[in-house]
């Protein structure tokens, strides 16, 4: 079952900039500036949408944009945001089971996997593979453990509520960075915030693939 993240649609943002100032916002405006003019995009879990506007800031036209986000309530705010002149398509559904035509220059992933346990990581992450053209750049931004003892307090705080709150099923931080290095993902560029406890990742697709 998918988490319900409906129920903190009201208050997501406000949160997050509550507990990490701008550094979640700031790890994907990072990602942003990788994608490049005329792109077809995939955006998986893109929570209220004001990832959106920022996106059009760097281009106001020329993008063809697929938005999938499972919870109406987010997906509602997110169909109010000034896309400028480019092209988007919204799917509410969760993105595995949604059957899109393959050929993405570039998917979004922000702080998406931290919801899965393991084996979801791999059934996700396998579904939006197989979405992208060989030589795609998949941008993610999640958390990551670098061995201070506030991240794993944290870390549990927020699976904690989250649980209880959207019901997530993760309970811990999935390998996702092992998940691509096995995937046969290179990276690109990588930048860290908040004491490294937020990554921001560009892998390339280096495998070519029938």
């Amino acid at each position: 079952m998918a988490a319900n993240f409906n129920n903190s649609a009201w208050f997501y943002d406000r949160l997050s900039r509550l507990i990490y100032g701008h550094a979640l916002v700031n790890a994907q405006l990072y990602l942003l500036s990788f994608i490049k003019p005329g792109s077809r995009v995939l955006i998986v879990g893109g929570g209220t949408g004001w990832i959106l506007e920022e996106l059009t800031k760097i281009h106001p036209s020329g993008l063809l944009i697929t938005y999938v986000e499972v919870a109406a309530a987010m997906m509602n705010l997110s169909k109010k945001r000034d896309i400028g002149g480019n092209e988007i398509v919204y799917i509410q559904n969760v993105i595995e089971q949604v059957n899109l035509t393959p050929g993405f220059d570039a998917v979004i992933t922000p702080f998406l996997f931290d919801n899965f346990t393991e084996q979801t990581l791999k059934t996700v992450f396998t579904h939006i593979h197989t979405t992208l053209k060989p030589g795609a750049l998949w941008l993610n931004a999640d958390f990551q453990l670098t061995g201070k003892w506030w991240q794993q307090f944290l870390l549990k705080s927020m699976f904690v509520f989250f649980r209880l709150i959207c019901g997530i099923e993760a309970g811990k931080l999935p390998e996702i960075k092992t998940c691509f290095i096995s995937n046969s993902y290179t990276v690109v560029d990588e930048r860290t915030f908040y004491s490294d406890f937020i990554v921001a990742n560009i892998y390339r697709n280096a495998m070519v693939y029938m």
